[in-house]
């Protein structure tokens, strides 16, 4: 029980100082998202790690969490995780209702969400479809954790869209989407890896998103093509 404690610990660690990483990171030009490679260190990371911890035999860490969870926490269930993993993207529009200045209009914030989203869930849903790996608990479908992946592809959009000014947005977003992963695991629904490759999942499908959209919605009359209506 120590070692599931210490991990919980440590991950809720690692999201405070990822989140403070995200602020630190963000170079934005008119409402863009810069590309710098240095953002894909922690996603590309956390997926990596993923990666490796699902290769190991069976004294890996994945397998030693679950023993842990198996003799202190035999029959706990709960189904906080099944809607948690939608509070970011609540939150991504009733920040702004409640006064909140985002970074990107909500024409464009849909765009960017939906492309995210599409990218994140489809890949998560290839994995699986592909991977054919057993839960813990013995059900199909286990790699990647597709709710560890959703939550913190809202974390993401939610620390970009607030993050500049409500420096708190993405510690609080970041804390959130680890309990969930956390919480995946209390379940007995997903081992280590695979919550720890849904997270840089995505974290990455989300900063992609920034970093292809065009902003072309929502623009003022002024900068569209002066040429449209003209009858020659």
């Amino acid at each position: 029980m120590k070692k599931f404690v210490l991990f919980v610990l440590t991950a809720m660690l690692a999201c405070m100082s990822f989140g403070q990483m995200q602020e630190d990171s963000l170079v934005l030009k008119n409402t863009r998202l810069d590309f710098q490679y240095k953002m894909l260190y922690v996603p590309v990371g956390l997926m990596v790690s993923g990666i490796i911890a699902d290769g190991q035999g069976k004294e890996s860490l994945k397998n030693e969490i679950v023993e842990e969870r198996n003799e202190h926490l035999f029959g706990f269930e709960n189904h906080f995780d099944d809607y948690a993993q939608f509070l970011p993207f609540v939150a991504i529009y009733g920040f702004e209702i409640a006064g909140m200045k985002p970074k990107t209009d909500w024409k464009n914030r849909t765009a960017i969400l939906m492309k995210g989203q599409i990218l994140n869930l489809g890949l998560v849903y290839i994995l699986k479809k592909s991977l054919h790996e057993t839960r813990p608990d013995g059900t199909a479908y286990s790699f990647p954790s597709g709710h560890t992946a959703n939550v913190f592809a809202g974390a993401t959009m939610l620390s970009i869209e607030y993050g500049e000014h409500h420096k708190w947005v993405p510690y609080v977003a970041y804390a959130g989407a680890s309990a969930v992963g956390v919480m995946r695991m209390v379940n007995n629904k997903h081992y280590i890896s695979d919550v720890l490759f849904g997270a840089g999942l995505g974290i990455l499908s989300m900063k992609a998103a920034y970093w292809t959209h065009q902003y072309k919605w929502n623009k003022p009359k002024s900068e569209k093509d002066p040429y449209v209506g003209i009858i020659y």
